[in-house]
């Protein structure tokens, strides 16, 4: 049944964005003609992509090239959409996945160390801080460390061999090779990386101090303090092991944002990944890459979606015995 569910739910996300982005203003064959080309070209270009046919005709089209694995040319591009998704995903998976990591590593240390500080200055200091990360939209802290390592730095009199690239991947003349050209990288990908990374550690420092202490409070765990075990004792076998299960939850519920938690981080920065396609295709009215690069986030939030119920009822015995 929930994979019947599934598959509905992902049936009317397309649709739904297959109807929002043809019911758009503005016409896909103008963007890809000369603009002295005479309305006889303008209809042709459209006969070519199919754009002459009515809407339920192009949706069935659609639809029966999605069934079967092709997910169309990319108008703006002549690519096939697959090998687009394809060249952008990985940056998008290695931005995402390292930025996840860093969230939850940093998140449960803060968090941890909210916990043990409960109600004490540095537990209120720490709080405001990430409170504070946490509600800044990411393109607003990305702007703001783009002037950090560019105008701020100059303005220090930071050398420039010491500053930070503010855009693209790597070094424009794109002369390095071997151990430099993963050095670059790395440079190119610590901006992005930071502006990802706080905004998730905050919020998971958020979520571990609340589970952390929620699971403290349980009746077992005080019964362990007084039965005398270990502080260290209590803490790894009690009290961990109650917040490890909606920490769990949560990783599975971010996922997602391994390949759709960068957009606007990615067209800031100019990494070519799922985020800026989709930001580009949008502007071109490319309809196969937006449905393309649709299916695949949505896909991924229902996939994150399931994996995180599973894994409740993994965890949680309780679940598991009423079925639910």
């Amino acid at each position: 049944m929930r994979v019947v569910n599934a598959l509905v739910l992902l049936w009317l996300v397309t649709t739904l964005t297959f109807a929002l982005i043809h019911s758009a203003p503005g016409d896909p064959a103008t963007l890809l003609i000369a603009p002295s080309a005479t309305a006889a070209e303008a209809l042709h270009q459209r006969a070519v992509w199919g754009l002459d046919a009515s809407l339920p005709t192009q949706y069935v089209r659609w639809l029966s090239s999605m069934l079967r694995g092709d997910l169309g040319m990319s108008m703006a591009l002549a690519r096939p959409v697959t090998n687009v998704i394809a060249d952008a995903l990985p940056i998008s998976l290695a931005l995402g996945g390292l930025s996840l990591l860093a969230s939850f590593v940093f998140g449960i240390l803060i968090g941890g160390v909210q916990a043990l500080r409960a109600s004490r200055t540095a537990d209120t200091a720490i709080t405001i801080v990430t409170t504070t990360i946490y509600a800044a939209p990411s393109f607003w802290l990305a702007l703001a460390l783009i002037a950090a390592v560019t105008s701020g730095a100059a303005w220090l009199g930071v050398p420039s061999w010491m500053r930070l690239p503010a855009f693209g991947m790597r070094d424009a003349a794109g002369l390095a090779t071997g151990f430099a050209a993963w050095r670059d990288l790395a440079r190119h990908a610590l901006l992005p990386l930071l502006v990802l990374s706080m905004p998730g550690a905050a919020g998971v420092a958020r979520y571990a101090r609340t589970a952390l202490l929620d699971a403290s409070s349980q009746p077992h765990v005080q019964a362990a303090r007084a039965r005398g075990v270990s502080t260290r004792g209590v803490a790894m076998r009690h009290v961990l092991r109650n917040a490890w299960t909606p920490l769990v939850v949560l990783l599975a519920l971010t996922l997602p944002g391994l390949i759709a938690g960068s957009v606007f981080v990615e067209q800031v920065f100019s990494w070519p990944g799922l985020g800026r396609t989709m930001l580009t295709s949008i502007a071109a009215r490319d309809y196969p890459v937006v449905l393309g690069l649709t299916l695949v986030y949505a896909a991924t939030v229902i996939a994150s979606n399931a994996m995180s119920d599973v894994l409740l009822m993994r965890l949680d015995p309780r679940r598991r015995a009423s079925g639910s």
